[in-house]
């Protein structure tokens, strides 16, 4: 318990009960910000010295999040816990629940985001619409299901890790090989036709009050969420209302609490799939720090508290969300260094940096640009992120 803790895991300081985080990545870090304006005491379980989060959270232990003694060690004195991550072991956390912490997202919610198998066949069960889908142990069961495919990892998969593309049974033998090293299993799934991709983002209270961000459409490439533009364009009123309405049902079927993303293919039919569930803040939410009355980070902190939630209302019309990413070398310097350029050349700019040193392809921070013309909006925020990734020279001023 930290010095400004009582024993029933409130603040002295601020009258606020200390909510524990695991993981100490990005999204821990922006919880932090709302977190201080609310006065809600946050403590940190960090995977290594100076990562992202413990950069902020000045009450963080470094540990083992796979090791139940330092979990419960991080939540003495806290009254509820939520993560920056999905990977904490189940069984750890229906202990946690047992001696009296709030789990949130629980353990029975969170498996669907651990485990794929687990989800689809949930999702399925709820009547949700997914792609065709099966569990395979080997190359002749994927040729039975159907090839081309999609073949994943169970558990462990993201940023396009985990995930193969496959068109003969020969090309199968890189994902049973990943599955045997890391004790997953494989899922098979359908190729789908889709026109794009969408994310339906919702936050949900335990006590049951829910609130539905605008869809968006989110750029992939590689894997690698580039950019989401709030509210999708061109998307048909009945569509957008389906995906929240489904998101929604998720959520309350599956007993979110806090931030749900459903990821979605829209298919060239005029139809949404669910791909992927996150049960936490999420890239394609991070619009909202800067374009909605109140920001993701914001309203999970809220759901996990039980606090009524904020509006997630947009502020402007358009919304452009634009990752930085690692180049392929340093030549982008030191991001600090992009700020003279970003900032003179677009003061309505929002910048959010996440603390890490650049390396290829790995997500380092974000820009925000809103306003009336979306065009303008997708300028502005690939301009901004393309110069603090050093893609752009003097010349392009």
């Amino acid at each position: 318990m930290s010095p400004g803790d009582a024993a029933d895991g409130r603040s002295a300081a601020a009258g606020a009960p200390t909510v524990a985080v695991v993981g100490g990545g990005q999204l821990a870090r922006m919880m932090a910000e709302p977190a201080a304006a609310l006065g809600i005491p946050l403590r940190l379980l960090a995977e290594a010295p100076g990562v992202s989060a413990a950069q902020v959270i000045p009450d963080h232990d470094v540990g083992d999040y796979t090791d139940l003694a330092t979990l419960q060690a991080l939540v003495a004195g806290c009254r509820v816990v939520t993560f920056d991550h999905e990977h904490v072991p189940t069984g750890h956390l229906h202990v946690l629940e047992e001696e009296g912490i709030a789990v949130r997202p629980g353990p029975g919610a969170l498996v669907h985001a651990q485990d794929k198998l687990v989800m689809r066949a949930a999702l399925a069960a709820l009547g949700a619409p997914v792609p065709r889908f099966r569990a395979v142990s080997d190359a002749e069961e994927v040729a039975d299901f159907g090839l081309p495919c999609v073949l994943k990892t169970s558990r462990g998969g993201y940023d396009g890790k985990g995930v193969w593309f496959v068109g003969t049974p020969e090309e199968c033998a890189p994902a049973f090989d990943a599955a045997a090293a890391t004790g997953s299993r494989i899922l098979a799934e359908e190729r789908v036709d889709f026109r794009r991709e969408l994310s339906a983002l919702v936050a949900r209270s335990p006590s049951g009050q829910a609130a539905a961000y605008p869809v968006v459409e989110s750029v992939q490439r590689d894997g690698i969420c580039h950019e989401v533009v709030a509210p999708a364009p061109s998307l048909s009123d009945g569509l957008a209302t389906q995906a929240q309405e489904l998101a929604l049902r998720i959520a309350r079927e599956l007993d979110v609490t806090g931030i749900l993303a459903v990821e979605l293919f829209e298919t060239v039919d005029d139809r949404i799939l669910v791909n992927e569930l996150a049960m936490r803040p999420h890239n394609t939410g991070h619009w909202t720090q800067d374009g909605a009355v109140t920001s993701q980070f914001e309203n999970h902190l809220r759901a996990v508290l039980d606090l009524p939630l904020g509006s997630p209302v947009a502020r402007a019309p358009w919304t452009v969300m634009v990752n930085i990413l690692g180049g392929p070398s340093d030549s982008g310097g030191l991001l600090y260094d992009g700020y003279p350029h970003a900032l003179a050349r677009d003061p309505r700019l929002r910048v959010h940096l996440y603390g890490k040193a650049p390396r290829p392809g790995r997500k380092v921070g974000h820009v925000n640009a809103y306003g009336d013309d979306l065009q303008e909006c997708l300028e502005r925020a690939r301009h901004a992120a393309a110069w603090f990734a050093g893609e752009l020279g003097d010349e392009s001023e």
